[in-house]
């Protein structure tokens, strides 16, 4: 079986397992996972913090981005640009619009991101040697081939599993954050 049909179908699984968990224990479960996440000195010494609009099931970062605008850190977020996604910069969360798959994006005037310490990046799924599934379209493996930022996969611990076939393009994570800890990959420097 190719590993593109072996991540598809382990994709299914795991986003029903995530899609079938109520929005009650999401919000709980998210909350814990910011709470960890206040616990990595990668990310609290971060001033330039690339994170994501959250859509579905996935873990809900609206504290997260609130919290970095809070502490006058920078708060990147991702629009797609043709088959890529760059990072601008948001001050604030009306400066955001529907854009591609209906998720928020930066509108047109926020300036583009010069600087990005570290990357907290959507997951359907992780094992913890790093590496991610995602939603299969290739848009963060792309852009983090290209960047040196740390990359914080958010992800619930349920969504964690012993391994997730992977290609030479897929980009592994350094640090996977869940509800129940913070999973250092790689020595980051």
């Amino acid at each position: 079986m190719s590993v593109s049909i072996e991540k598809a179908a382990l994709r299914k699984h795991l986003l029903e397992k995530r899609d079938a968990t109520s929005a009650e224990l999401r919000e709980i479960t998210s909350m814990q996972i910011h709470e960890n996440l206040k616990k990595n000195t990668i990310f609290t010494n971060a001033q330039n913090i690339a994170c994501y609009f959250p859509i579905g099931s996935e873990v809900d970062t609206h504290g997260i981005m609130l919290d970095i605008l809070k502490k006058g850190k920078n708060l990147l977020l991702p629009k797609v640009i043709g088959d890529n996604i760059e990072f601008y910069i948001v001050p604030n969360l009306e400066k955001l619009e529907k854009g591609h798959f209906e998720i928020m994006e930066p509108k047109d005037n926020c300036e583009k991101a010069k600087k990005i310490d570290c990357v907290l990046i959507p997951t359907v799924g992780a094992s913890k040697l790093g590496v991610r599934l995602g939603y299969g379209r290739g848009y963060y493996d792309k852009f983090l081939s290209s960047t040196d930022a740390v990359k914080i996969s958010l992800t619930y611990s349920k969504q964690i599993i012993k391994s997730i076939p992977n290609d030479s393009h897929d980009i592994k994570m350094d640090w996977i954050v869940t509800e129940d800890e913070n999973i250092q990959i790689s020595q980051v420097r």
